[in-house]
C-alpha cells in the first residue's frame, strides 16, 4: 500500500469518506478535558486576575510602573524555561516598585516560510507534530510559572488554541505577520488578556493601528467551545490593547521621531497613546547584543518626560546567542533555537538598571 492509499484509509477510518488523500485528522482533547487534566489552582486564578488588572491600570495611567516583557524568544525546553522563571521570580521582587515584569512563554512560532513551529506544535523537535502532547506540556509549564507568581505573556498564533490556554494568560501579542489578519483581530476582541499589536514587517503602523480599532469592536466568529464543539463566539470588544514597535525592513523605529509618529497615528485613530517597544528584532538590527543599547535609549526618552511608552520587551535566556536545532539530543541547555537572546547575567543587570532609572520619574507617569 502506498502513502496516499494509507492516508485515504486513515480518513475513511475517521469517518471522512471521499476526503482528499494527504489530509489526515487526529483527534485532540477538548479544552475542558485539558483543563481538568491540568487545572488552574485558586491561587493561580487570583494571580492571573491580579496581573490583568495591573496591566489595565498601567495602560490607564493608574499604575506608574513600566511593563517589562522578557524571556526566551521561544520555549523549546520546559525544564530550562522553569529554571529561568525561578530566577526571574526572585528578580521581580527586587524591582516591583518601578517595573511590572511578565515572562515570555512563547510556545507558538510564526514562520516566514517553514521551520520549527514551537513547543506546542512540535514538542519533541522531530517533526512528529505531537500537538496533543504539546498542548499539555505548554499548559503545565504556564501553570508552573504562574504558581511562581509570574504573569504569562504569549504570542497568539493559532486561533483554536486560545480556549486551551487563555485562562492562564495575562498578556498576548499579535505578531507583525498577523496584525493584518481579520481572524486575529476578531480573536483579540474576545480575549480576556491585554493585547499588543506589532507594526508590520515593513515597519508601517497602519495594520497594527487598524487592528486595535477592530479588536475594540464587537464581533462574532466560529471557534471551539469548552467541549471542543464548533460554536459561534460573540465578543464585546477588547478595550485593553496597545501598539508594539518592533522595527521593520527599513530599520529601527524606537527613536523620539518614530515614537511621536506612532503617538500621532494613535491619536488620529482615537486610540489611547499606549506604546510598548520591542528592543529586539529590527530595533536591534537582529543583533541580540544591542538590546541593552536600545533599552537605554528608550529609557532616556521616558526620563525626558515621554508618557506614551508604557513598556519594553527583551529576548533573554539562560545562555547568550542561538543554536541550530538539528540534533535535539545535542542542544546546549538554556540557549535559544530561534532568535538570539541575551544571557541571564546581562538580563539581570539590565533589569536592575532600568528599575533604578525609572524610580525618579515614577510619580509623573500617573494620569
Amino acid at each position: 500500500m502506498n502513502e496516499s492509499d494509507n492516508c485515504a484509509e486513515q480518513l475513511a477510518d475517521a469517518g471522512i469518506p471521499g476526503a482528499e488523500p494527504g489530509l489526515v485528522y487526529q483527534p485532540l482533547p477538548s479544552p475542558r478535558l485539558l483543563h481538568q487534566r491540568c487545572p488552574l489552582s485558586a491561587r493561580g486564578r487570583q494571580q492571573v486576575v491580579t496581573a490583568r488588572v495591573s496591566l489595565r491600570r498601567i495602560l490607564q495611567r493608574q499604575d506608574p510602573r513600566l511593563i517589562v516583557v522578557l524571556g526566551p524568544c521561544s520555549v523549546h525546553d520546559p525544564a530550562a524555561a522553569l529554571d529561568y522563571a525561578e530566577r526571574l521570580s526572585e528578580l521581580t521582587i527586587r524591582v516591583d516598585e518601578t517595573l511590572y515584569v511578565l515572562m515570555r512563554v512563547y510556545v507558538e512560532k510564526p514562520r516566514t516560510r517553514v521551520g520549527w513551529k514551537g513547543l506546542l506544535s512540535d514538542p519533541y523537535l522531530d517533526g512528529t507534530a505531537a500537538l496533543d502532547d504539546g498542548l499539555e506540556l505548554s499548559r503545565r509549564l504556564m501553570l508552573d510559572i504562574t504558581e511562581l507568581g509570574l504573569p504569562v505573556a504569549v504570542e497568539v498564533l493559532q486561533p483554536l488554541v486560545a480556549p486551551y490556554l487563555q485562562d492562564i494568560i495575562a498578556w498576548s501579542a499579535v505578531g507583525a505577520r498577523t496584525s493584518e489578519s481579520q481572524v486575529h483581530r476578531e480573536l483579540a476582541s474576545g480575549l480576556p488578556s491585554v493585547v499588543g499589536f506589532k507594526n508590520g514587517t515593513d515597519g508601517s503602523l497602519d495594520a497594527a493601528v487598524n487592528a486595535m480599532v477592530a479588536a475594540g469592536a464587537p464581533h462574532c466568529f466560529p471557534s471551539l467551545d469548552q467541549e471542543g464543539r464548533a460554536a459561534t463566539v460573540h465578543t464585546a470588544g477588547n478595550p485593553h490593547t496597545h501598539l508594539i514597535l518592533r522595527g521593520g525592513r527599513n530599520g529601527p523605529n524606537y527613536s523620539p521621531a518614530d515614537v511621536e509618529a506612532a503617538e500621532r497615528a494613535l491619536r488620529e485613530a482615537r486610540l489611547p497613546e499606549n506604546i510598548l517597544i520591542d528592543v529586539s528584532h529590527e530595533n536591534s538590527c537582529r543583533d541580540h547584543r544591542r538590546q541593552g543599547e536600545v533599552m537605554r535609549a528608550v529609557a532616556s526618552q521616558i526620563e525626558m518626560g515621554n508618557r506614551s511608552i508604557v513598556g519594553l520587551m527583551l529576548e533573554s535566556n539562560l545562555v547568550a546567542g542561538k543554536q541550530a536545532c538539528g540534533n535535539p539530543q545535542g542542544l546546549r541547555y538554556g540557549m535559544s533555537i530561534t532568535d538570539g537572546c541575551i544571557d541571564w547575567e546581562t538580563t539581570e543587570a539590565l533589569v536592575l538598571e532600568l528599575a533604578e532609572r525609572m524610580r525618579p520619574g515614577l510619580a509623573r507617569r500617573l494620569a
